[in-house]
């Protein structure tokens, strides 16, 4: 059944806030958020979720934010899984996004969601293919069925709330999150310049840096070592790769944690304390 045209209209609404409200949140340099003391005491930090519901509901109810004023929590990677509508099979995880930007309307100063690989897909129609199914549309088949003729009107205001997205967020002093880093750093160098600067149509090409940053999965010490010194990190947090365990350490600096699974991990981490690996791994905690 289609949704009611009060609903779609709410959905429209919702995007358009959330979108404004990234670009206002305070902290917000160019194409990241910079965490300060004067803005948070702590920053929650979950990541990959596509579409699990579950988990999405044990990620707020940790949060509580509205009893935590001074926490801030990181989201990313909603997009593309979790359950599908019965008739068309189309995938039921636009919901997910319509509810990361609903929390980000709610608690527009504490709520980051990082712009991750399959968002970006979503914001460009850049093909996704995985266990022999087009993600791209199957994603679209579920947004037909939710929302019927007014479909491109609500996609319209889905990519408004995309491309408002932050790409990182620096916790202070010198840890960063990101969904994931760039390959090749070592060898080839980035354009750490695109963090200063409202992005561009140009940025969400598939030679872009961007398209870099969130599709990366070189994990070499070299590599990590290169961007943590680019970025001013000693630490670095992502999503990205899968984490059977729901976290993992592929290397001395980047510290990566999964929440799709039965054991999806976050972590907590202070504002204004300088961090190692050790010490964020040893904050890491069972989402249940």
């Amino acid at each position: 059944m289609v949704a009611t045209i009060q609903y779609i209209e709410q959905v429209i609404d919702i995007f358009r806030q959330a979108a404004q409200a990234n670009l206002d949140t305070p902290g917000r340099q160019g194409s990241i958020v910079e965490v300060t003391p004067e803005l948070a005491d702590e920053v929650m930090i979950t990541a990959d979720l596509h579409g699990h519901r579950p988990n999405f509901n044990h990620i707020r109810r940790l949060a509580d934010l509205a009893n935590h004023p001074r926490r801030h929590l990181v989201m990313q990677e909603v997009c593309h899984g979790g359950p599908t509508y019965p008739t068309s099979g189309g995938c039921m995880s636009h919901m997910m996004l319509e509810d990361v930007a609903r929390l980000k309307t709610q608690f527009s100063n504490q709520v980051h969601f990082l712009l991750s690989n399959h968002e970006l897909a979503e914001l460009t129609d850049y093909p996704i293919l995985k266990n022999q199914k087009m993600l791209n549309l199957m994603f679209r088949f579920g947004m037909q069925e939710m929302y019927g003729p007014a479909v491109e009107r609500v996609r319209e205001a889905m990519v408004e709330f995309l491309r408002s997205l932050p790409l990182a967020i620096r916790v202070q002093p010198r840890t960063w999150i990101s969904h994931t880093i760039p390959e090749r750093v070592d060898q080839r160098g980035f354009d750490v310049t695109v963090f200063e600067r409202q992005l561009n149509d140009e940025d969400y090409t598939d030679q872009s840096p961007v398209f870099a940053l969130v599709w990366g999965r070189d994990f070499r010490a070299e590599n990590a070592a290169a961007f943590g010194k680019l970025v001013g990190a000693d630490v670095m947090i992502h999503g990205h790769e899968p984490a059977p365990e729901g976290f993992a350490t592929p290397n001395p600096q980047q510290v990566i944690l999964d929440c799709q699974g039965e054991k999806a991990c976050y972590v907590i981490v202070p504002v204004g304390e300088p961090l190692t690996q050790q010490q964020v791994v040893e904050r890491i905690k069972r989402l249940r």
